[in-house]
């Protein structure tokens, strides 16, 4: 058994690049480690092929510690503190209350849907996902992706996502496989939230989150800086420590995926849910991995009372710091759609920018999130296809732009939530197969 996103010798070579991201002095670190035979090539994965070997091993995990205790720099543009961001905010729009449960069912239905399209092709790059659909007659993407007509050779070159296939490709979908939703994590943290405001209220607090984790979530459906985070709670550690110890992954796309239901039960005031995001990503990430749960939980409150989705991205924009590396992202993202002449050279722009990040960090992804919100109109079916064949994380994305969208519009297409059958399967105790019409009217309760 070998535990991915764990093993120091691949932490290492992860931290060094986020460690340099955010200001730290990693020279001595890596000659230290280049002269004991590590190498610098961070695994696309969760783990490397080939454990190394004892003396590397416990190298990585000293080495880890030494650049723990190397305090992160201060950057004036890009504060840590709740209270300095909401500083750098101007012009925050608030909008005319409205508890509609079309828009709120349609979030919900619509964020199952777009996390349904990606899950096939997580971790399948862009040129991949790209040939998998030409192969079989399904380029451009219009609906759920379908394994019939790929040929063999084409899925021996780019693999369908093992555990997500059996589940969510068209034909498992139409079949009812799973009886509504296939599980994930993604939206096993959007009915974890609703939960957690249920019991704590919306003035919850950063340790209600760590609270919830441990009683609800298991650990084996963590990753990346959630599984770093959940270590250090084990481990004694409170937020935020337990979002920067031995954490090389606390700026990628991990709280921007948990942020939706804190928007939805502010609906207008996008003020408030960056604030209830804010408390929910501290957990696990920092600065632009914080930023990205901030931004999204703005989309959504706006999502819901908004009448376009150039009022939705600009409440998006206005809870963010505006020098940041975020917020650069984010409008490149919409800048590259709004001049671009098609989508595929709109992609071509973000990864030309963003993409010698890994696939997860929240950089690209957030770009790719708002350049297919503001190059589609807030068209539902577009917007989700585009993002996904976009690549990156591809069931993340989906999944921000299908809410936002789905909310946007107060519906969700059939073709696309029938084969949901209203129902999401998921692994928090005590929750599984309920319905997104019960999950929309406890949404409705705590907004109000």
């Amino acid at each position: 058994m070998r535990l991915s996103w764990v093993q120091p010798e691949d932490l290492l070579t992860h931290e060094l690049v986020a460690a340099r991201d955010l200001g730290k002095d990693v020279s001595r670190v890596t000659w230290k480690w280049l002269d004991a035979g590590g190498s610098l090539a961070a695994t696309p994965a969760g783990a490397s092929a080939t454990p190394a070997s004892p003396q590397l091993h416990a190298l990585a995990d000293r080495l880890m510690e030494a650049l723990d205790e190397q305090p992160m720099p201060v950057s004036p543009g890009e504060p840590d503190d709740l209270d300095g961001i909401r500083a750098l905010w101007k012009n925050v729009p608030e909008f005319p209350a409205r508890h509609d449960f079309d828009r709120v069912h349609s979030a919900w239905v619509g964020r199952a849907a777009g996390c349904v399209l990606g899950k096939p092709v997580e971790k399948i790059p862009r040129e991949g996902i790209r040939e998998i659909l030409s192969a079989s007659g399904q380029w451009p993407l219009r609906g759920y992706i379908s394994g019939a007509g790929v040929p063999a050779e084409v899925t021996a070159r780019w693999p369908w996502n093992r555990r997500s296939a059996p589940t969510s490709l068209a034909e498992p979908l139409a079949a009812g496989v799973s009886e509504g939703t296939p599980e994930d994590d993604d939206l096993n943290y959007t009915l974890l939230a609703l939960r957690l405001v249920e019991r704590a209220g919306r003035d919850f607090t950063s340790e209600d989150v760590a609270q919830a984790w441990l009683d609800e979530l298991p650990a084996g459906r963590v990753f990346t800086a959630e599984r770093i985070a959940y270590r250090n709670l084990l481990l004694g550690y409170t937020p935020p420590a337990t979002a920067t110890r031995g954490n090389p992954f606390r700026e990628w796309i991990g709280a921007q995926i948990r942020a939706d239901l804190y928007g939805w039960i502010h609906p207008g005031r996008p003020d408030l849910a960056a604030a209830a995001a804010y408390r929910d990503a501290v957990v696990s990430h920092v600065r632009a991995g914080v930023y990205g749960a901030m931004w999204v939980a703005a989309l959504s409150s706006a999502a819901l009372t908004a009448d376009s989705v150039e009022a939705v991205l600009d409440a998006g924009e206005s809870v963010l710091p505006p020098v940041s590396r975020f917020a650069h992202a984010v409008m490149d993202g919409r800048d590259l759609a709004t001049h671009g002449d098609s989508w595929e050279s709109v992609v071509d722009g973000v990864y030309a920018l963003y993409g010698k990040h890994h696939w997860v960090h929240v950089l690209p992804n957030a770009a790719l999130v708002a350049a297919a919100l503001a190059y589609f109109g807030g068209d539902f079916a577009a917007s989700v296809c585009g993002v996904v064949t976009a690549g990156c994380d591809t069931d993340s994305n989906g999944a921000t732009v299908g809410a936002i969208t789905g909310a946007l519009a107060g519906k969700v297409p059939p073709e696309w939530s029938g084969p949901l059958r209203d129902t999401v399967r998921t692994s928090i105790p005590g929750s599984d197969r309920v319905t997104f019409t019960e999950l929309a009217e406890r949404t409705l309760r705590m907004s109000r």
